[in-house]
């Protein structure tokens, strides 16, 4: 038997599903409104406490930045300053290599100045002692010449004189010490001499001091005759005392010392080995 379905029966009401939607919704909108208010109410009080943290915090950092700053600032002097000394240090350094610079550069000057002088004063005494030379043999050929084409009348010379003693022995002793030594133009000893370089170490022993020429050993004293020598006078040859070509010193009993030439070096010999053309005396 099929159930029978009555249309009029009462039912029970049903609870909407979209009033439930409803009733949720406006719960949570109320809920969401209840926290804006209670956010919105607090609000406020979280802004006006918030400056006070960061106003506590603010002088701690202003301080630590004026620090830095200061220390920033001392650091750049210190570079200024470091850069400073040592730009003053190069400019020292290098002022003190130009001056040593100049320095050397003046004494190597002055020593090529006086090498140079040297050089010169050589130069100048050999060619003297050369120009001596070279009159002694001119004189000594013309001299031969003479004696083969007519002979010339020898001068009067006193052969004998008194012994030598003072300043004019120890003059001839110096000279006659240098005996055997060689000639050499130019040369002032110890081991070899010309004319006037010999004469000359002889007087200075005993503290005369003489020109180094032969010429002006001649005119250095006083003119004696040849008839009147005593031993320690200067004797020369030539055609006057400032033209003396060649020196010796007399030593008493018609002898002489003097450096003759390159083949007999320094000897001894009489007045008739070669005569004088005149004398000296400077003792």
């Amino acid at each position: 038997m099929s159930p029978i379905r009555y249309r009029g029966r009462h039912r029970k009401p049903r609870t909407s599903r979209i009033s439930g939607l409803r009733l949720i919704r406006g719960g949570v909108l109320t809920g969401v409104v209840g926290s804006v208010a209670v956010t919105g109410t607090a609000g406020p009080a979280s802004a006006t406490e918030q400056p006070a943290e960061s106003t506590g915090e603010l002088p701690t950092v202003t301080a630590a930045l004026a620090t830095s700053n200061i220390r920033a600032a001392q650091a750049t002097e210190d570079l200024a300053t470091h850069t400073e000394q040592r730009r003053t240090l190069a400019w020292a350094q290098e002022r003190a290599i130009v001056a040593a610079q100049r320095t050397a550069a003046e004494q190597r000057a002055e020593a090529e100045a006086r090498a140079e002088a040297e050089r010169l004063a050589a130069e100048e005494a050999e060619a003297a002692a050369q120009a001596e030379e070279a009159a002694a043999q001119a004189a000594e050929q013309a001299t031969a010449a003479e004696a083969e084409s007519a002979p010339a009348e020898e001068p009067q010379i006193q052969t004998q004189s008194a012994p030598a003693s003072g300043g004019a022995a120890a003059v001839i002793d110096f000279a006659r010490s240098q005996l055997g030594d060689a000639y050499v133009m130019g040369g002032t000893g110890p081991d070899s001499w010309d004319c006037s370089g010999l004469v000359q170490a002889a007087f200075q022993t005993v503290g005369v001091s003489l020109p180094r020429v032969s010429g002006a050993q001649a005119t250095a004293g006083t003119s004696v005759s040849l008839d009147a020598l005593q031993p320690g006078d200067i004797l020369y040859w030539g055609g006057s005392p400032s033209s003396a070509y060649h020196v010796a010193i007399y030593t008493g009993d018609g002898t002489f010392v003097g450096a003759q030439n390159p083949s007999t070096g320094v000897v001894e010999r009489e007045l008739d080995y070669d005569a004088p053309s005149g004398a000296v005396r400077v003792l």
